[in-house]
């Protein structure tokens, strides 16, 4: 069952579900979710090794942040791809698990976000992939609404997350033993 505006505010308040949530949100929310924010932007480079037992993600470069009150932007060219990091965080329970999808506004400007769920029992930021696969540059001002989180009951609970990324780095610092 997915988690309507209500009793998501009543978490947010009482449980911190999630952090950094701007004022539209917190009074008004869209639909039976929360709308998330553009916070960072990452290049990659270097190279990758996702092994079976072992893993080295990518290099990440911060291209820019978002700083409140004032007007920043990146523009993506067709072609690019980056990692993004949303302004909020989220403190998930071992009863919820989340989705997030992309807001339709991004595609219909040629840019995609490859997102994925939020498990019970992470905790932190949240990462996603953005590429522009359209044909024309797209310019995007930090603190953009980019992606819409709904968070859905657990039947019986779940098995808390134990992965490396809890806290929500970016990316790793030298080859690592998967857990």
């Amino acid at each position: 069952m997915v988690l309507g505006p209500k009793s998501l505010l009543e978490l947010v308040e009482k449980q911190k579900l999630v952090e950094g949530l701007n004022e539209r949100e917190l009074t008004n929310p869209e639909g039976a979710g929360f709308d998330l924010q553009l916070g960072e932007i990452y290049k990659i480079s270097g190279k990758a090794f996702l092994g079976v037992t072992e893993r080295h993600t990518a290099e990440v470069e911060l291209v820019e942040k978002y700083v409140a009150g004032e007007t920043r932007s990146v523009t993506i060219k067709p072609g690019e791809f980056y990692l993004i990091k949303t302004i909020e965080t989220v403190n998930m329970p071992d009863n919820l698990t989340a989705s997030i999808t992309p807001r339709s506004t991004t595609y219909r400007s040629g840019l995609f976000i490859r997102t994925g769920q939020c498990p019970p029992g992470y905790c932190g930021g949240l990462t996603f992939g953005l590429s522009n696969e359209g044909s024309v540059e797209v310019t995007i001002e930090m603190g953009a609404r980019i992606v819409h989180i709904q968070f859905h009951e657990v039947a019986g609970g779940g098995n808390m997350y134990r992965g490396q990324w809890q806290g929500g780095r970016v990316t790793t610092t030298k080859k690592e033993k998967q857990v």
